[in-house]
């Protein structure tokens, strides 16, 4: 799980998104997606999705520069109908295919109570949530889930069979805060995790619903958007845009009076208020509560950045020749 570091320094939202931005124009993103792409991973550190925010910027940075993702993509949408499209991300980071699929989604499902949108031929999406969030907006449930490339060979666990597995649901509220569950089906059960086998152990059932859940994020997200199962038959410009995404937004009027819906959450929320906490934890509360939270605290007082996190940060305005924001 993301927890806030214990040992931190502040930085302000807008210095890190600064920052960020210029990195990525350093390396040869255009303005306005660089600033995007800021502007998402920034919004993940003040959620505290720590593990999906500007941490994972060295990592974008090498991909431009060993050629495996393009910094510039061209994303396109190459096929639509009232309530479908596909987007293409042109051999860059999913974010911006993703983004512009959530935005585009949610005037569709206004418009026929549903959609759905794919996305492809395009990097790392970052948290699933980024986009669930987004059909919020018009108050509609949105589904969202990704794939990538597997490389499955005999004699492996079948730990590896659900790759990567993020997948985030969005549904509306009223005063209370959005629920927004954004989460990693495998996350606990990655080969190599501390845990692995005391979970099997303990808890079987509940591994293979994550694999079980694992399988869906493949399916939908990863060979639904042309990832295939076996590497050999991919045929990429760009070897590091093996991978997709899945979302669905529904508009939920049509099923039920929505203000009579949204106070139903509203109240849901607070009788979870007044429950006893998981052990070790120190409130009760729906998914996506604590990180609306976060986002404001952080935002007025500065995002808590550990210093693995901080190093990470000078070592990249060291390699740009930036100043940190840290």
């Amino acid at each position: 799980m993301n927890r806030p570091p214990q040992q931190f320094t502040p930085v302000k939202p807008a210095g890190l998104r600064e920052f960020a931005a210029a990195v990525f124009q350093s390396v040869g993103a255009p303005e306005e997606q660089a600033a995007l792409l800021a502007t998402l991973l920034v919004t993940n550190d003040l959620r505290g999705v720590f593990s999906h925010g500007t941490r994972q910027m060295p990592a974008y940075v090498g991909h431009f520069r060993e050629g495996r993702l393009t910094p510039a993509p061209e994303v396109r949408v190459v096929a639509e109908t009232a309530t479908t499209l596909t987007v293409d991300g042109g051999g860059g980071l999913g974010y911006f295919p993703a983004h512009r699929a959530a935005k585009l989604l949610g005037a569709k499902a206004l418009a026929a109570g549903v959609a759905v949108a794919l996305t492809r031929n395009h990097g790392h999406i970052g948290a699933a949530g980024l986009y669930a969030r987004l059909p919020l907006e018009h108050d509609l449930f949105c589904f969202v889930t990704s794939g990538h490339q597997l490389h499955l060979q005999p004699g492996q666990s079948v730990l590896h069979a659900a790759g990567g597995s993020p997948m985030s649901f969005a549904i509306p509220t009223g005063a209370e805060p959005p629920f927004v569950l954004d989460f990693g089906a495998m996350h606990d059960l990655y080969p190599g995790s501390p845990h692995v086998q005391q979970l099997i152990d303990l808890a079987p059932g509940s591994v293979y619903r994550s694999l079980g859940l694992g399988a869906v994020c493949q399916a939908l997200g990863g060979f639904l958007a042309g990832v295939p199962l076996d590497p050999e038959r991919a045929q990429r410009q760009w070897p590091g845009a093996d991978q997709g995404s899945f979302m669905i937004a529904v508009d939920v009027k049509l099923f039920h009076p929505l203000e009579q819906f949204k106070r139903e959450m509203d109240e849901y929320a607070g009788a979870v208020r007044g429950l006893t906490p998981i052990s070790g934890s120190e409130t009760a509360t729906l998914a996506g509560g604590l990180e609306w939270e976060q986002e404001r605290r952080f935002e007025a007082e500065g995002i808590p950045v550990s210093e693995l996190h901080a190093d990470a940060l000078r070592s990249l305005a060291v390699q740009l020749d930036l100043e940190p924001p840290v």
